[in-house]
């Protein structure tokens, strides 16, 4: 029973106020809705996860809205069951209400119809303006739900500059802001784009094969045999790329994953020109990054933390051991414990 608990806070903590918190709230049910909402253009419905304790009063402090990377859905890794205990159970569990997103042609949200047709047939699919829409309809429906006039918003990798462009943009909407993974800019492509070189079709494929080396890139041999439990990864693949029955298809089975991220990212993070200004976010923000991070290293987090000038309460957290998808490996409880006592503090 106490094991979720200490999952949250560090040990000193977890014994004082945050022990009782989590341990009166794993006797509450937890309820699981879904939605299709609308998008801002016609015929595109976003593919929206909820979860929250039967009789939860809704609150801004307690209401949590999370946007995936540029390659897999959040809902496929958010509220993945590992060991029995997904990250939006945990959260949920101790008394918050929420929710992830699957952005346009992701997951179960409706892919663009650009995407039945061959990549090089169009232009990179779903640019960071366009995914930014999509957030914004999201939390409207959420806030609109709830009748809450804002609320907390948490991005991992692309997510991360997504969110960070919506809180600069709407400062009156969020209540405090997390970036999981942070991205900044950057010498050379991002890892995501592996495999792609020249003009960018409208998509690329990713097999399983090609997500593991990705993942476990920059580890150590004699490191990796212990970084994910077995199985874990297999489960993670398993339920992703179901997602996505034409890539299922190809030999080998891929998962079409939109290019727009790409694009951004050439014409943003890797020619020094950010997608949004960090000084204007005016709300507490947690960046937490692990060390053997390939995608977003550490070092893109220890430069955008200075920048965020106007943000009250900031705080940078190194995450020992873990890559750039901590969330599913062994030591995912040191970043749900990181997340938790941030999002939980008072902030003054």
């Amino acid at each position: 029973m106490h094991r979720r608990a200490m999952l949250a806070a560090p040990p000193a903590l977890a014994a004082a106020s945050l022990l009782p918190v989590a341990a009166g709230a794993q006797g509450a049910a937890v309820q699981t809705e879904e939605f299709m909402v609308p998008s801002k253009d016609a015929g595109i419905e976003l593919f929206l996860r909820n979860k929250h304790q039967e009789g939860l009063q809704p609150r801004p402090d307690r209401t949590l809205l999370f946007v995936h990377g540029a390659t897999y859905p959040a809902s496929t890794a958010f509220d993945l069951p590992l060991g029995g205990l997904s990250w939006m159970d945990y959260i949920a569990g101790r008394g918050f209400d929420v929710w992830c997103l699957d952005l346009r042609g992701y997951g179960r949200s409706t892919r663009p119809p650009e995407m039945a047709q061959p990549p090089e047939a169009n232009q990179p699919l779903v640019r960071g303006e366009t995914a930014v829409a999509d957030i914004a309809a999201a939390a409207a429906f959420i806030r609109q739900r709830r009748g809450l006039p804002k609320i907390v918003h948490m991005g991992w990798s692309w997510g991360t500059s997504l969110m960070a462009r919506f809180t600069a943009d709407n400062p009156s909407l969020v209540e405090r802001l997390v970036l999981f993974a942070p991205q900044w800019l950057r010498d050379g492509p991002s890892p995501a784009a592996a495999g792609t070189s020249g003009e960018l079709g409208a998509y690329r494929y990713v097999t399983q094969a090609q997500a593991r080396e990705r993942w476990v890139n920059g580890v150590s041999e004699a490191k990796r045999a212990a970084l994910i439990p077995p199985g874990w990864f297999e489960h993670w693949a398993g339920v992703t790329f179901a997602t996505d029955p034409e890539g299922q298809r190809r030999n080998p089975p891929a998962l079409r994953a939109p290019n727009g991220v790409l694009l951004d990212s050439r014409e943003f993070w890797q020619a020094g020109k950010p997608f949004y200004d960090p000084s204007k976010i005016t709300v507490p923000t947690l960046l937490v990054v692990a060390e053997w991070d390939r995608d977003t290293p550490p070092a893109m987090a220890n430069t955008l933390f200075p920048l965020l000038t106007a943000s009250p309460g900031k705080r940078l957290v190194q995450l020992a051991e873990g890559t750039h998808s901590i969330v599913m490996e062994r030591n995912r409880g040191a970043l749900f414990q990181a997340v938790q006592v941030f999002l939980e503090e008072a902030i003054a």
